[in-house]
């Protein structure tokens, strides 16, 4: 079991940056990719950005390349996604995600642990 606390969300206007951490308490977190995704009202989750078990791969959503870094600190059970250039269209809750493999992957299917999310809005 996996449990999973999102925080660092908050209100923003375009172009500022954040910094959302995710904190992971159970069974073999070091071992587990983690993902970030988001849900804007009245759209479906999407994926974001993950990270393999050991930090040495990420992937991203096209959307936020090169504007979002997630990176991992095993060793303090956290992962992070820093977010620069913050664009209205960032506006979403923001998940952090959990799967049981050590493979960075791209669909919400694959994370069985989510947290509760932490709201993000840019203004503009």
């Amino acid at each position: 079991q996996v449990q999973l606390v999102e925080s660092g969300g908050g209100l923003v206007q375009a172009g500022d940056s954040l910094r959302l951490s995710c904190l992971a308490s159970g069974s073999s977190y070091s071992l587990r990719a983690k993902g970030w995704f988001r849900q804007a009202p009245g759209k479906e989750r999407e994926f974001v950005a993950a990270v393999n078990w050991s930090g040495g791969a990420t992937v991203y959503a096209n959307s936020v390349k090169d504007r979002f870094t997630i990176s991992r600190d095993n060793a303090k059970n956290t992962v992070y996604l820093q977010m620069n250039s913050l664009e209205p269209e960032d506006t979403a809750i923001y998940y952090c995600a959990a799967r049981s493999s050590t493979i960075a992957t791209m669909s919400v299917s694959d994370y069985a642990y989510w947290g509760q999310g932490t709201q993000v809005t840019v203004s503009s």
